[in-house]
């Protein structure tokens, strides 16, 4: 592998977390404890999980948020939503983003590393690729605050990355074991933020977000899964990540899932049908979400 369009760079590092909720339904729900909260809140947070092939649904959630009028103030991301979620803060609009997953090509976004044993790739190119994107502005420099959700390899903590280099917080995001070689970022390895928090609603209030609009484009595990060490690998993060991912769930005050059900997490090849799974969810959620919040949300035009 030496050269590959655009949209499967992104789908690339969209493949390296899956964390998947219980809840599959594209219907957007609130969060129990949020339900009786009326006032317009001082800042919107957008909380965009994991989900290997999935996260190209963040896109089309995103589109249908900004028709709407709805603009986050802050915005986290784990593993393929740190990805969709960089762009975000650094000010692409969600039809920029599409335009780039769809169309654009011959942009190298696969370093097969040879030197190691930990991984399959390196994870130089997609830093690289993330920070030729957003101009090398380092995360605290980004239009919106931004944090990347990371696991720390030796302990197994939380690490939230919110300020210096970009690429290298969302490749430390991305770095699913056993697939891309560990990422190191103040001589601390760091690995896939889904095995942690696979939905980054903490992350998003510690940005200072009063309102989390969390979006999951995770489903239950496929039973279609083939031999390969790859598809074994994603099948089994996604088993493992359905309990977590459905108790953050309950930490936001508004969450959105687009039904991905029918898609293969391994399928970069339907990320034109998964922008248009999220998209459909973004529609349905609008009408509650101005009930929820007011007139931070505008019809366009």
């Amino acid at each position: 592998m030496n050269r590959r369009d655009f949209g499967a760079g992104l789908a690339l590092a969209a493949s390296s977390g899956v964390a998947l909720s219980q809840a599959t339904s594209s219907r957007p729900s609130a969060s129990p404890h949020s339900a009786s909260q009326t006032a317009t809140p001082g800042k919107i947070g957008l909380a965009l999980g994991a989900g290997s092939a999935r996260g190209f649904a963040h896109i089309g959630v995103l589109k249908a948020l900004d028709e709407a009028g709805f603009k986050a103030d802050v915005v986290a991301g784990t593993s393929a939503g740190s990805l969709v979620g960089v762009f975000y803060a650094a000010g692409f609009t969600p039809w920029q983003m599409e335009e780039v997953a769809l169309k654009m090509r011959d942009v190298e976004v696969a370093d097969f590393s040879s030197a190691s044993k930990r991984g399959m790739f390196a994870g130089e190119a997609l830093q690289k690729l993330v920070n030729d994107f957003v101009k090398g502005a380092p995360m605290e420099r980004l239009k919106l605050p931004f944090a990347a959700v990371a696991s720390n390899l030796k302990t197994g903590e939380n690490v939230t990355l919110r300020t210096g280099d970009t690429g290298a917080a969302v490749r430390a995001s991305c770095s699913i074991p056993g697939v891309f070689v560990p990422a190191v970022i103040g001589g601390v390895e760091l690995v896939d933020g889904s095995l942690v928090s696979p939905l980054p609603v903490k992350a998003a209030r510690l940005l200072g977000a009063d309102f989390v609009i969390g979006v999951d484009v995770g489903s239950k595990p496929s039973n279609n899964i083939h031999s390969g060490l790859y598809e074994v690998l994603l099948q089994s993060f996604e088993i493992m990540g359905r309990s977590i991912s459905a108790l953050e769930a309950q930490t936001a005050d508004f969450m959105i899932r687009p039904d991905t059900l029918r898609f293969v997490s391994t399928d970069f090849s339907a990320r034109k049908d998964l922008i248009q799974a999220g998209y459909e969810a973004g529609l349905k959620a609008v009408g509650e979400l101005r009930a929820r919040l007011g007139t931070r949300g505008k019809r366009r035009g």
